[in-house]
């Protein structure tokens, strides 16, 4: 089973136009099944070179030749990060033939981590990031509850039971600190990694306090803000950045932490099945993380999403942002019966936004003030966020 991509048809648009598209996300995340599913598309003749096999590693020895023997054909390197020396060799191919969608490259890393070809191929590659299902994706096929514990990686959200959730989540973890993240340069101990990761999952929703982790894990306070910033470009958490432009209150000016994936933040806080979650005291926490997440993967690039709160108390869990200009503030609530509290009140008269969103797991939509809007997730992400991002 095949479950349509949201990212599907932008990429296909970006093909005819750029000589490399880069898709870019976590491992495991749907990659190589978005870029199969793309060749079908555009009916293009293809060949496919997994840069992680020995025997695809050995094809590109003379990496000139080999490519140039097949420049009649679309070529998809996956794992590109496994040979970024590459990046050069495909800079003089597209110079001397430039021609769109030439080149499909795929890696688990940001383009901050693969800094050699955003150097290399400026101005003819561009980069689309692919983030694990978004509740709007997978709607028909999963309940909203899983989709939240299990987060969006296919194996663990379409794993057949909560032990082989478990399971996948188990050796996902290991893998990515015992070879990925080394891979991709992070020399750490595995272990100092493991409990770096526990304990941002135990702080999920927190602000950022460099040296309380430093301090508990023993590393300098530059030291323990590398690993974050590794992390991030890993694609394993989320730095949510306040908002504090021009505005002359004195503002809380740290970020806001969050795991991206909410699977990998249950597994790693112990939460292996749902009704575990309703007990749990970061359910309130989770549930704010896992809208955000939600939210993060439809807005547009030139959007930006921010936090705001006061040292007085005024709080808006979210903001969007576009152009220096707020344009709604977001209070996310795990509860059946949402006010608006009165920090949340004060934050949109602050910031001056006329559209204002309580999102709750399972509200109907209705106005609770002239400009307070009471609604679920899914109707949040399918029927209010569009016209937002449309202005």
């Amino acid at each position: 089973m095949y479950i349509q991509r949201m990212i599907t048809n932008e990429l296909i648009k970006l093909m005819n136009s750029f000589p490399v598209v880069g898709i870019i996300g976590p491992r495991q995340v749907g990659k190589t099944s978005l870029a199969k599913y793309l060749m079908k598309i555009i009916k293009k003749d293809t060949l496919y070179l997994d840069l992680e096999l020995p025997e695809d590693q050995s094809k590109l020895s003379e990496p000139q030749l080999f490519l140039e023997h097949y420049s009649d054909k679309c070529i998809i390197l996956d794992e590109i990060q496994q040979m970024p020396h590459l990046f050069p060799v495909l800079r003089a191919l597209i110079d001397k033939d430039r021609q769109a969608g030439r080149y499909l490259i795929l890696g688990s890393a940001s383009p901050n981590l693969l800094k050699q070809s955003s150097e290399t191929l400026a101005g003819r590659i561009v980069y689309k990031q692919l983030s694990p299902f978004n509740l709007t994706e997978i709607a028909h096929e999963v309940e909203m509850n899983t989709h939240w514990h299990r987060g969006g990686f296919p194996p663990a959200l379409l794993a057949t039971d909560d032990e082989n959730f478990i399971t996948w989540m188990r050796n996902f973890v290991q893998t990515y600190l015992e070879r990925d993240l080394p891979m991709l340069g992070l020399t750490v101990s595995p272990t100092l990694m493991r409990r770096f990761w526990t304990m941002l999952a135990y702080f999920h929703g927190g602000i950022w306090n460099a040296s309380s982790f430093a301090n508990a894990l023993g590393i300098t306070v530059p030291t323990v803000n590398r690993y974050l910033d590794f992390l991030e470009s890993a694609f394993i958490v989320n730095r949510l950045q306040p908002y504090y432009l021009n505005i002359k209150k004195r503002l809380v000016k740290s970020p806001k932490i969050y795991l991206r994936d909410s699977g990998l933040l249950h597994y790693l806080t112990g939460i292996f099945r749902f009704d575990a979650l309703l007990g749990n005291i970061i359910i309130g926490n989770s549930w704010e993380g896992y809208v955000i997440e939600q939210i993060q993967q439809h807005i547009p690039e030139e959007f930006e999403l921010y936090y705001y709160r006061t040292h007085n108390g005024a709080e808006s869990d979210l903001v969007i942002v576009h152009g220096n200009k707020p344009l709604a503030c977001i209070e996310i609530k795990y509860t059946s019966a949402p006010k608006a509290s009165k920090g949340f009140s004060i934050s949109i008269a602050d910031l001056n936004t006329t559209r204002n969103f309580i999102i709750t797991p399972y509200s109907d939509s209705y106005p609770i003030s002239e400009n307070i809007f009471v609604c679920n997730l899914m109707d949040f992400l399918t029927e209010h966020l569009p016209s937002i991002i449309s202005y």
